[in-house]
């Protein structure tokens, strides 16, 4: 899946993460995740699933279809 990618690193550098930080997170090589944050690789759906948690945001909004930050409620 296709994320904005300019949301990624703005989130990642919001909590002044590197991006071997993250890539840590996700169980990935630094370049694996730098290859996500340029849109150069899609994220499989369990990174994803990962991130939007990590973050405290909905996947929506990783994938810019929508602006609002805030997860969805658990049902």
């Amino acid at each position: 899946m296709k994320v904005e990618r300019h949301r990624l690193r703005d989130l990642r550098e919001d909590q002044d993460l590197s991006q071997a930080d993250v890539a840590s997170y996700l169980n990935c090589s630094q370049v694996c995740y730098s290859y996500y944050e340029l849109g150069r690789r899609d994220i499989p759906t369990e990174s994803l699933i990962r991130l939007a948690e990590f973050y405290r945001t909905s996947i929506d909004y990783l994938l810019g279809r929508t602006n609002e930050k805030q997860p969805y409620p658990k049902r």
